[in-house]
């Protein structure tokens, strides 16, 4: 398997790594993940975004969940492939579907990352609240921070306190007022999870000494 990935890094001595994976309909170009790659870097982060084994395939359309496995294998490649571009923490997530296979990889496997990153986490399908996502998020074992637009049809904001409550690791959620794609261009949302990143996950003494 390849990774294929546009890396950003920091002037310096890095801080951590934060590997990201794209929404369903995306790729590694998607505005969100440069978003975030950018107010991360200047933080003094290396930042991978990457495509995964899906969209390597092909260029356009949606995943295919008997693929599903395939793309958290490519996350875990990623994963390894930037580990050593620094000696502190290691944060995995992505957009959407990306975030929900990493969340999905973190669950069978705490030892890949030191934090998770979910943005906009898709928690069931538009309309389909029966059909909630959940079942792993128990088994998340890493500090996970969640980023949700309040318009986002994939998950209320209350279905999603309810979702938070099953995470057995610290959780903290940044709330903006925005669609599922958050609309990173006016609503501040990279600065924001940048922010939290720093504040949440890169400095937890309780995990990283």
């Amino acid at each position: 398997m390849t990774v294929v990935a546009d890396v950003v890094r920091p002037d310096g001595v890095a801080r951590g790594v934060v590997v990201l994976a794209h929404g369903a309909g995306g790729n590694r170009d998607a505005a969100i993940l440069r978003g975030y790659a950018d107010a991360l870097c200047a933080r003094g982060l290396v930042v991978a975004r990457i495509d995964l084994p899906y969209r390597q395939e092909r260029p356009k359309g949606p995943p295919s969940p008997s693929k599903a496995a395939a793309d958290r294998d490519g996350i875990r490649e990623a994963c390894e492939l930037f580990r050593d571009e620094s000696e502190g923490p290691l944060i995995v997530g992505g957009h959407s579907y990306g975030g929900r296979q990493a969340s999905m990889l973190v669950a069978e496997d705490s030892e890949v990352a030191d934090g998770l990153l979910l943005s906009s986490y898709p928690l069931h399908p538009p309309g389909r609240p029966e059909r909630m996502r959940t079942e792993h998020l128990p088994e998340i074992a890493v500090p996970t921070l969640i980023v949700h637009g309040t318009r986002d049809p994939f998950a209320t904001s209350d279905e999603l306190a309810d979702a938070v409550g099953l995470f057995t690791a610290p959780v903290q959620v940044v709330e903006v007022v925005a669609p599922h794609d958050l609309k990173p261009d006016k609503t501040g949302v990279a600065e924001l999870t940048a922010d939290a990143v720093d504040e949440f996950l890169l400095n937890r003494k309780d995990r990283y000494g």
